[in-house]
């Protein structure tokens, strides 16, 4: 085996993110990096879009790795952020293309209203801006500040949240979303696997406990993120051993975001063979590695 097929075997990383949503690679940029890194293969999994897969899929046909289509569901828990991950959905799936167009309509209306509060402030950023900034891709919080960073109001990205756009900011604006519960069955309704997201991120965002596992679980859910990139050892064996008490794949992913992280793709990844198990569990009708291809 040549070493270059060696490194394909190393893993899929099934947390990556495009300018789709809120990273700064486009779909192709990100699959030549995973080929870069070595990796079998990657899933594009940006917020509550699939509007990536068509590119991401051929540029990893191009380039010999496999493409995992997925996707990440906002989701809120009084108030605080849970995401689930989707792979396998049907993209055409009426509900879940619905609540897509709901998150990007309430993303825009989000965005109005953060402005309006930035200009009370006496600080002028056009909503042109934005969505230029945006590039097509659904409005979100890191958009507008960039531009607060453009601008000069802020020397960096941390700064702007913690000061102005962070939860209980002065600009802050809370946003629609489904329950954790209700975005897992909805993967589910939508012939996908759902997995929770980075359970053991210790954010001001962080709202995840055994309890909500388990009505998650019974909603549907098929796996835990235990391999995240930002989780230590700690965190992992944690929710490694809740996955395995709740017959739950255990899988990995980088959250890569270009440069908006530090964390480089494939920091975190998944084995093949879980991957295959993923698919496995999808009731998406085409079977095998022939429906995987056409994404």
């Amino acid at each position: 085996m040549r070493s270059s097929e060696r490194k394909r075997v190393a893993g899929i990383d099934l947390h990556t993110h495009s300018r789709c949503s809120d990273g700064t690679t486009t779909p192709t940029q990100t699959v030549v990096l995973a080929a870069q890194a070595g990796l079998a293969g990657l899933a594009l999994t940006d917020h509550d879009t699939m509007q990536g897969w068509a590119e991401a899929a051929g540029a990893a046909a191009r380039l010999g790795i496999r493409f995992v289509p997925g996707i990440e569901l906002s989701t809120e828990l009084c108030g605080r952020s849970v995401h689930v991950l989707g792979y396998y959905v049907d993209p055409t799936y009426p509900p879940l293309v619905a609540e897509c167009d709901r998150l990007r309509n309430e993303r825009l209306r989000r965005a109005e209203v953060m402005l309006d509060k930035l200009r009370d402030l006496g600080i002028d950023i056009p909503l042109a801006n934005v969505l230029r900034r945006a590039g097509g891709a659904p409005i979100g919080r890191p958009h507008v500040a960039a531009e607060l960073v453009d601008a000069g109001r802020v020397p960096d990205l941390d700064t702007a949240f913690d000061e102005y756009l962070g939860d209980g900011a002065v600009a802050y604006v809370p946003k629609h979303a489904l329950a954790p519960e209700d975005g897992a069955a909805l993967i589910a309704a939508a012939g996908g696997v759902a997995v929770l997201a980075h359970p053991g991120v210790s954010t001001r965002d962080a709202a995840v406990d055994l309890a909500l596992l388990d009505r998650l679980v019974a909603a549907g859910l098929r796996g835990v993120e235990a391999d995240h990139a930002a989780h230590d050892d700690d965190a992992r064996w944690f929710w490694r051993r809740a996955a395995a008490e709740r017959d739950l794949r255990v899988t990995g992913g980088s959250d890569f975001h270009g440069t908006r992280k530090d964390t480089g793709i494939g920091a975190a990844v998944t084995d093949p063979a879980v991957v295959d198990a993923l698919l496995h569990l999808a009731a998406r009708p085409a079977a095998g590695e022939t429906e995987e291809a056409q994404w």
